[in-house]
């Protein structure tokens, strides 16, 4: 059960010695950063599933940057702090923080946690495929009622359009190929499928990005193919 994880602390100790930990223990894909602005545009590029983050940070305090990662992310968050009262742990969680962890700390207390966390991502992501349910950022998707939305709005989408969608969704963070979309979705092969494609992907994303000119979870992957996003980026 491994996961990206992004560390964030300007104690370059405590982050060297997290890292070491995490990856004695099998996490082999980890990131760090050392300030605030860092963090946001590291957990941008990186997508990480579990950010480890220091409250006391030297330009933003931590909890003002997990307010800006939630607004494009849906990963854990696990703060550490030194202040260990009830009110900052309310503000941590209020924030939009998923765990709160006090300095100092054992080590393997937050290895412990941050499985807790992945077993967690798993655990709904399992129960979203048996119930016909998907999930990729602001967007789900419900098989059997036909339905999809963004941030709990409903899309109005036509019927190829749902089973484009439901196709990326499902293999969410891969890159199919226009070959691979076409054969899924409009369920043959054809060697002259580009146009067709591109035309729903277009009008699939002024559908379901903020920006369709410049999309963010609906990317083109240059010469490979597209790529949806379970987690803004």
């Amino acid at each position: 059960m491994d996961g990206r994880i992004l560390l964030v602390d300007d104690e370059k100790d405590i982050v060297d010695l997290l890292e070491e930990v995490l990856g004695k223990d099998g996490f082999s894909c980890v990131e760090k950063a050392y300030c605030g602005m860092d963090a946001i545009r590291m957990c941008r590029e990186f997508c990480p599933d579990i950010v480890i983050l220091d409250v006391m940070l030297p330009d933003l305090d931590g909890l003002e940057v997990c307010k800006k990662i939630r607004e494009f992310s849906y990963c854990s968050v696990l703060f550490l702090s030194s202040r260990n009262d009830d009110i900052d742990k309310i503000l941590g969680l209020a924030c939009g923080g998923d765990d709160y962890i006090t300095k100092p700390f054992s080590p393997r207390e937050v290895v412990y946690r941050v499985r807790a966390q992945l077993r967690r991502q798993q655990y709904q992501s399992a129960s979203s495929r048996d119930t016909g349910l998907l999930a990729a950022g602001p967007l789900t998707l419900d098989r059997e009622s036909g339905r999809a939305y963004k941030e709990g709005r409903e899309l109005c989408l036509t019927g190829r359009e749902f089973l484009l969608l439901a196709c990326l969704m499902e293999h969410a963070d891969r890159i199919l190929s226009k070959e691979q979309l076409y054969e899924q979705v409009w369920g043959e092969y054809s060697s002259i499928c580009d146009n067709t494609i591109m035309v729903h992907i277009r009008h699939l994303r002024e559908k379901i990005e903020d920006t369709p000119s410049d999309p963010r979870q609906l990317v083109t992957v240059k010469g490979l193919g597209y790529k949806l996003k379970k987690r803004m980026g």
